[in-house]
C-alpha cells in the first residue's frame, strides 16, 4: 500500500467515509492603538506562551476525545463486548501514533506510522479483538505488532500477548514503547510472523494485522485447539476479507468470511504469493 497523500485507506473497512483529516490552524490578530510598542510586546508574550506552553488539559482533552470515539465509533457501531469496550477507553491511542499526528489520534481512520504501515482503524481494533471471544486466562498471538496500539488493547484483556514485526525499526520502537508504558504482558520480538511463534504455541487466539494471499499453515498448526484466529485474507489490489478460523477439540478447522476489509499486504514467507 502506497502513501498517497491523505489517501490513506488501509487497516479499515471499506464502507466508511473518504474525507480527508481537517487540520485546526491557530490564527493571532494584533491590535494597535497609540502605545503600540506595549501592546505589541504584550501580544508577543502572549503568543509566545500560546505556542510553547503546551496547553494545561491535553490529557483530559485526548481523554474526552477517547471517550467519545468508544461512544460513537465503536459502541455506536455495534460493538458489545463489555472487556473490548473497557479496553478501548484505556488504551490511549495517541501514545501509538507520531507525535504530528496527535490530534487526529481520535479519529476512526487508520494513520500513516511510516515503513509502508499503517495503525489500524479504532473500530476494526476493536471488531478484531471482539471476534476473538477473549478470556482473561488466554495467551494471544499478533502478527504485524505495527504501532503496538493493538497488542496493547488485548493486554488488557488477556494473559499474555506474544508479537511479531517483521520490519526492523518498527519493531524496536514497540518493544521500547511497551518498556516505557510497562506493559509487562507483551512479549515482542522481530521476525517473519508467516511462520508465528512456535517457542510459544499453542496459543489461544491468533490475531494477523496484515492481509496474507492465504491462511497460513503454521499459524493454524499453532493455534489450540477450541481456538480462534481472525485473519484479512485476499489480494492488497482487490477487496480482501476478514476471517474468523475456528478449531474444534478434535482439530477440525472451518473458515466463515466477517467484513470486507483492506489491509497493508503481509510480508515474509509465502504469504503475498510472490
Amino acid at each position: 500500500m502506497k502513501e498517497n497523500g491523505s489517501a490513506f485507506r488501509c487497516c479499515e473497512e471499506l464502507n466508511g467515509k473518504d474525507e480527508p483529516i481537517a487540520m485546526k490552524e491557530i490564527g493571532v490578530e494584533f491590535c494597535f492603538t497609540a502605545n503600540r510598542r506595549q501592546l505589541l510586546a504584550t501580544a508577543l508574550i502572549g503568543c509566545l506562551a500560546t505556542v510553547v506552553a503546551p496547553p494545561v488539559s491535553v490529557a483530559k482533552e485526548h481523554r474526552e476525545k477517547r471517550m467519545k470515539m468508544v461512544e460513537n465509533d465503536i459502541a455506536g457501531r455495534g460493538i458489545r463486548d463489555p472487556a473490548t469496550l473497557q479496553a478501548m477507553r484505556t488504551v490511549q491511542r495517541e501514545n501509538f501514533v507520531p507525535d504530528g499526528l496527535h490530534r487526529a489520534a481520535y479519529f476512526d481512520r487508520p494513520l500513516p506510522i511510516g515503513y509502508g504501515q499503517t495503525i489500524s482503524q479504532p473500530y476494526i481494533v476493536a471488531f478484531m479483538t471482539e471476534s476473538l471471544q477473549l478470556k482473561p486466562t488466554d495467551r494471544v498471538l499478533e502478527i504485524g505488532t505495527g504501532s503496538g496500539y493493538q497488542a496493547a488493547v488485548l493486554a488488557e484483556i488477556v494473559e499474555e500477548v506474544y508479537t511479531i514485526e517483521i520490519v526492523e525499526p518498527l519493531a524496536r520502537s514497540a518493544r521500547e514503547l511497551f518498556k516505557k508504558l510497562n506493559c509487562k504482558k507483551i512479549h515482542a520480538t522481530l521476525g517473519d510472523g508467516y511462520a508465528g511463534w512456535p517457542d510459544k504455541a499453542p496459543y489461544d487466539a491468533i490475531i494477523v494485522t496484515a492481509a496474507a494471499s492465504h491462511i497460513p499453515p503454521p499459524l493454524v498448526e499453532q493455534l489450540k485447539p477450541g481456538g480462534r484466529m481472525i485473519i484479512p485474507v485476499g489480494s492488497v489490489m482487490l477487496v480482501q476479507h476478514l476471517l474468523l478460523i475456528e478449531k474444534a477439540e478434535d482439530g477440525t478447522v472451518t473458515q466463515r468470511s466477517l467484513l470486507p476489509v483492506r489491509f497493508v499486504p503481509l510480508t515474509g514467507g509465502p504469504a503475498t504469493g510472490k
